[in-house]
């Protein structure tokens, strides 16, 4: 498998640019979210526990301690001698500038640190966060920030207490760009009431809005979260493994080429994972992807600026 050869992939993209691997490191600063401290709600999405999300980073190390312990992984692995540091758990622009800038820095000044990743919601971006990120930016750093959407429409939004809207998620990605900040936008596929015409509805505004970069993941049902009381209910059912490979392949040919993809399907580890349980299983999930693109003769941005159509019906799988 070389997903690679059909998908604009963000190791590729850094290899490109600097020339040599480099690794994110994931980093968990101790930060919270507005939806879980009562600013704007209690308990937090309903999808959401975020050890599903960050099972290797530890608040009780400091960031020096957590990214030492990524080093040491990553030299058994890959061997890759650059990192960025990637501000991952919960809300990561959810504190004072000063208090912000004091943890990026803290992390930037590891050995070989070429830049910051910051992971947050779209109504916790001030303009004097942008205005920090632009600085590192300007100083040579690679700078992303990435935002959590996971949908365009606000009833899906509501529906599973994300406590923000598309415009909040529009008006932040422009003035990140408009700042030349590089802007990852994450998408859920398989979210309560969504079908496949959803998503690629969400795609179209995303791409409308501009962005640079895009994570794909299939939404998983993981333990004490809401869903997963509404999916023992029986009121919410998983995608199945065949379902989301090719809503995934559909999305990623209706994607501008120039468009990084950061993550193609996201996993959770078996011991919170409920369902489904190919969400354990990361690279079959890519083989699975690649394998639906080369059956098609596809690739990244094949069917890129044309109104969508199920390609199920038109392709033997």
């Amino acid at each position: 498998m070389i997903l690679s050869a059909r998908i604009n992939t963000y190791g590729q993209d850094l290899l490109r640019r600097h020339g040599e691997r480099v690794h994110k490191i994931a980093l968990d600063a101790g930060f919270t979210c507005p939806n879980r401290d009562g600013t704007k709600g209690r308990g937090g999405c309903s999808f959401c526990n975020n050890i599903s999300f960050s099972p290797d980073a530890d608040t009780r190390l400091g960031l020096a301690a957590q990214i030492a312990k990524a080093r040491r992984a990553i030299a058994r692995r890959t061997r890759a001698r650059k990192f960025i540091a990637y501000f991952q758990a919960y809300t990561n622009t959810y504190a004072k500038v000063e208090a912000l800038e004091a943890l990026y820095l803290e992390a930037l000044k590891e050995p070989d640190m070429v830049g910051l990743a910051v992971g947050t919601r779209p109504d916790c971006v001030s303009s004097e966060v942008l205005d920090l990120l632009d600085r590192y930016r300007d100083q040579g750093l690679e700078v992303w920030l990435e935002l959590g959407l996971q949908s365009s429409f606000d009833k899906t939004l509501e529906r599973v207490n994300r406590g923000h809207t598309f415009a909040e998620y529009r008006t932040t990605a422009l003035a990140a760009r408009q700042r030349g900040i590089a802007v990852c936008t994450h998408l859920i596929v398989g979210l309560p009431g969504e079908t496949e015409e959803h998503c690629h509805a969400t795609l179209d505004a995303v791409l409308e809005t501009g962005v640079d970069g895009l994570k794909l993941h299939p939404l998983h049902i993981v333990k004490h979260t809401l869903l997963a009381h509404q999916w023992r209910k029986g009121e919410y059912a998983p995608l199945s493994r065949e379902g989301y490979i090719a809503m995934a392949a559909n999305l990623i040919e209706r994607t501008p080429e120039n468009i990084v993809y950061h993550r193609v399907t996201a996993t959770a580890s078996r011991d919170v994972l409920l369902a489904p349980a190919w969400c354990a299983e990361k690279w079959s999930l890519l083989n699975g992807i690649e394998i639906k693109l080369r059956k098609r003769g596809a690739r990244q941005g094949t069917r890129a600026g044309t109104p969508f159509v199920n390609e199920e019906l038109n392709h033997v799988a």
